[in-house]
């Protein structure tokens, strides 16, 4: 049987396969005890990486940061997507990525994250609202300052996205409930998803919803890059900025608002 991504997004599994063997394709050195103490808080708490963390990391890595940061949030994300996955909807078949020939990293990462884009199982706001947790729970400055217009066209407002950090007694609904939990799963005990999560999700959530669940947070957390290297600044001051996102996945940042 294949795996719950091949089944429901097989699309983003072939961006997802080609992101992993261009990933084992890169000879990166992991051991530096400064990138590996890097590494391992990016991995258990990125927003907690301090300036005095990221100047030993860019001194280790030098002008090849941005793509060890890249190889991190890989090895860091692509287990959890299949470990959570599994644990939801059963693991299925998982066929070992290819070394592929040395490539750039970010431009297959990036097709990754526009394929989970086009997914559209969920409804506007509940995509947003799990991106909101995730942006919040990273500590993405730049994340938090954006709203998504799809969501907002759909009747959200700021009462409907603050409700996200208190979800649990929220009065939104079971099924955003559910897809919540997960999120926070996948972000804080990927390994140890609870029975009540996993089965909160199979009944209010379809399963092919609850791939996007988990693919969504994976998308998102390339916010991480970001946090880890201090490049998350918001671009605005006041307010925030709204976006869309198109057919093709693609993300247009507004300036004021497009509608």
């Amino acid at each position: 049987m294949p795996n719950p991504i091949a089944r429901y997004a097989p699309a983003v599994d072939a961006a997802m396969s080609a992101v992993g063997a261009a990933r084992r394709a890169l000879d990166i050195d992991l051991l530096d005890p400064r990138v590996e103490l890097f590494a391992d808080q990016f991995g258990v708490d990125v927003s907690v990486i301090d300036d005095d963390m990221r100047r030993r990391f860019l001194e280790a890595t030098g002008p090849t940061a941005f793509e060890v940061t890249q190889a991190i949030y890989v090895d860091d994300y692509w287990p959890r997507v299949v470990v959570a996955s599994g644990e939801v909807l059963g693991g299925g078949r998982w066929v070992a990525d290819e070394v592929a020939e040395p490539t750039e990293l970010w431009p297959l990462i990036e097709d990754f994250m526009r394929e989970i884009a086009r997914l559209d199982t969920l409804d506007p706001v509940l995509t947003e609202l799990i991106r909101l947790r995730g942006a919040r729970q990273h500590e993405c400055r730049l994340c938090k300052s954006r709203r998504s217009v799809a969501a907002l066209d759909a009747g959200a407002d700021e009462e409907v996205f603050e409700a996200v950090d208190a979800y649990a007694d929220s009065d939104l609904p079971a099924a955003t409930k559910a897809a919540l939990a997960l999120t926070d799963t996948m972000i804080w005990t990927p390994y140890a998803v609870p029975r009540r999560v996993a089965t909160d999700a199979l009944e209010h959530l379809a399963p092919e919803q609850v791939v996007e669940v988990v693919l969504d947070v994976a998308r998102n957390a390339a916010n991480k890059i970001a946090v880890a290297l201090g490049a998350d600044a918001a671009a605005v001051t006041d307010g925030v900025e709204l976006f869309t996102t198109d057919t093709d996945g693609n993300l247009t940042v507004y300036e004021g608002d497009p509608r």
